[in-house]
């Protein structure tokens, strides 16, 4: 990469592939999760990110390019950190674990999508600067619910020792 635009339509498919792969990992995050407001809360952030799939696949068109994913190895590692969690985790600290983990996907998430509607701004991509910034306000929004979650029902129970 030698331009900027070449770094927003690489960062673009980077955030893509991501985007995809969570369609894949959520469902099993949700599973996962023994609060029912957690896993409420995990199946509509996939729910959300199907969405955000679709105002993606605009992004891509507003810029005259094919949608497009390109491995991303951050995605890749924080998947494979909450699977490892799902392994090695019980109970309610497992739901303290896959909140701490989701909250790890939302800041790459918000980082990646602030950075990338700059750029379009930047690059005279009105189009895509608006989209982008929608796919930002979720982020921002799925990881304050996150957020409530943890200081009101799931840190405090994973605190408690079992009966």
């Amino acid at each position: 990469m030698k331009t900027l635009a070449e770094a927003f339509e690489h960062t673009l498919q980077d955030i893509y592939y991501a985007e995809m792969a969570l369609t894949k990992a959520l469902p099993k995050v949700a599973a996962a999760a023994g609060n029912a407001k957690l896993k409420q809360a995990v199946e509509h952030h996939l729910t959300e990110t199907k969405e955000q799939v679709k105002i993606l696949d605009k992004v891509f068109k507003s810029i005259n390019k094919q949608p497009k994913g390109e491995k991303c190895d951050a995605i890749e590692g924080l998947i494979k950190e909450a699977d490892g969690l799902m392994e090695e985790a019980s109970g309610k600290a497992l739901d303290a674990a896959l909140l701490g983990a989701a909250q790890a996907v939302e800041h790459y998430e918000i980082a990646r999508y602030g950075t990338l509607r700059e750029w379009a701004k930047v690059l005279g991509h009105d189009e895509a600067h608006d989209l982008l910034g929608q796919i930002l306000d979720m982020e921002k929004a799925a990881n304050a619910t996150l957020t409530g979650l943890a200081v009101t029902v799931v840190n405090e129970a994973a605190s408690k020792k079992a009966a």
